[in-house]
């Protein structure tokens, strides 16, 4: 699953590592790193992303087929 984890985490406004991400949401840094490179969250997991970027999970999560 395609997502903009990294580039939110990353960004200026955010600017936090995998750990700090992941001890927001109570997942570890591995988890985050799985999930920047394409892994499927659980739907609770993309609520809490979603909920941190302040975003709609479909602003972050995307299907690889979706343009």
């Amino acid at each position: 699953m395609k997502n903009v984890v990294k580039y939110l985490r990353r960004s200026k406004d955010f600017d936090m590592t995998q750990e700090e991400l992941g001890k927001k949401i109570g997942v570890s840094k591995a988890t985050i790193s799985a999930i920047e490179n394409g892994g499927n969250p659980s739907a609770k997991i993309m609520l809490k992303i979603a909920e941190v970027f302040n975003k709609d999970p479909r602003e972050i999560f995307f299907l690889d087929d979706v343009i």
